[in-house]
C-alpha cells in the first residue's frame, strides 16, 4: 500500500503503486520498479507466521474484553510516525502484536494485560557495534544505566543485518533476530552483549545492527540503529 500526500500536486509519496515503489532517501524522493520477493517458506518465515496467527488468535479468544481496552487505550494515546513522517495512532491490537511476537521468536511469556504508561521507550542513545571476522562475533554496546537494564522481564533485543559491500550507505534489511539482553532488578546486564553472528562476515564488510526495547509492561521503542566495518 502506498501512502501519498497532496498540496499542490503530489508532494510527497510511500509505498507501491501498480509496477513502481516510491521512496525517500537522504537525497529525496525517488521511484523503482517494484520486485515481488520470493516466497521460500524458509524456517525463519513459517515461525514468524505462526506466531503471528497465534497472537490473533490469542487476542480474539484468550484476552478479556477488559484487556483489549486497555491495549486499545494505548493505541489511542501513543503516537507513532508513519513514512511520510506524519503523526499516527495504531491500534491496540497492532500494539499487541508488534510487542508480542517479539517474545514468541524469544520464548518469553505473553504480555496481555495493556500498558497504563502511555508513552514508547526511549532509544538508547550510546548504542554501538564492532564486529570480527575471527571469531563471527558481534558485541552490542548499550547503556547499562537506562531504566530497562534493571527491570525484571524487561529486554534489548538485538538484530543484524546481512553483512555490505563498505562503499554501501543505506541499509533497511533483511534483518535477523541476534541475541537478547535481560534486565534484572537485581544488576542490569553487562555491556557489551555479545551475540553469534547469524549472517557471515567477512573483514571490511560494512555491517548494520538495530536494538529495540522491550518494557515489562509490553511497550517497545522504536528501532534504534548503529552500524560499523567488520574486523579481521
Amino acid at each position: 500500500m502506498a501512502l501519498v500526500k497532496f498540496g499542490g500536486g503530489v508532494i510527497q509519496m510511500s509505498g507501491s503503486i501498480a509496477g513502481n515503489t516510491f521512496a525517500r532517501n537522504r537525497y529525496g524522493n525517488y521511484v523503482r520498479a517494484r520486485t515481488k520477493p520470493v516466497n521460500p517458506n524458509t524456517a525463519l518465515q513459517v515461525a514468524i507466521r505462526s506466531a503471528l496467527s497465534l497472537l490473533t488468535t490469542r487476542w480474539s479468544q484468550t484476552l478479556t474484553a477488559d484487556q483489549r481496552t486497555a491495549w486499545n487505550l494505548y493505541g489511542a494515546s501513543v503516537n507513532m510516525t508513519n513514512k511520510l513522517g506524519e503523526t499516527m495512532n495504531l491500534s491496540g491490537f497492532n500494539h499487541y502484536i508488534r510487542s508480542n511476537v517479539i517474545l514468541e521468536q524469544y520464548g518469553g511469556p505473553n504480555i496481555d494485560d495493556g500498558p497504563t504508561v502511555f508513552e514508547l521507550p526511549q532509544a538508547d542513545p550510546t548504542f554501538a557495534i564492532t564486529a570480527s571476522e575471527a571469531t563471527q562475533e558481534i558485541s552490542f554496546v548499550y547503556d547499562a544505566n537506562l531504566s530497562w537494564a534493571s527491570e525484571t522481564d524487561a529486554h534489548m533485543v538485538l538484530y543484524q543485518g546481512s553483512p555490505q559491500n563498505a562503499q554501501r550507505n543505506f541499509f533497511n534489511g533483511p534483518w535477523r533476530k541476534c541475541t537478547i539482553a535481560s534486565g534484572d532488578v537485581g544488576g542490569a546486564p553487562a555491556s557489551p552483549k555479545v551475540g553469534a553472528a547469524v549472517f557471515a562476515m567477512a573483514e571490511g564488510q560494512r555491517l548494520w545492527a538495530y536494538g529495540r526495547i522491550l518494557r515489562a509492561d509490553g511497550r517497545i521503542s522504536e528501532p534504534f540503529t548503529a552500524n560499523c566495518f567488520c574486523a579481521a
